[in-house]
């Protein structure tokens, strides 16, 4: 499971893309958005730098959570 913070998320279609733009990333099984506390868990075994981009790349900054 890999966990991430993603920024500028604000209402449910921003869920909902930060949803489809993880499950496009190669070796992501699922994802499942926390609109509340701005994150997003990811199951499988992806990439976290290509996981971090796509999501990034969709308009929504992403970092590792800590």
């Amino acid at each position: 499971m890999v966990k991430l913070k993603v920024e500028k998320m604000s209402c449910g279609h921003c869920a909902s893309a930060v949803s489809k733009a993880a499950t496009k990333v190669s070796g992501v099984e699922s994802a499942e958005v926390d609109l509340a506390n701005g994150e997003v868990a990811v199951a499988g075994n992806p990439d976290v730098n290509a996981l971090i981009a796509a999501i990034t790349d969709a308009g929504y900054p992403a970092s590792e959570a800590r």
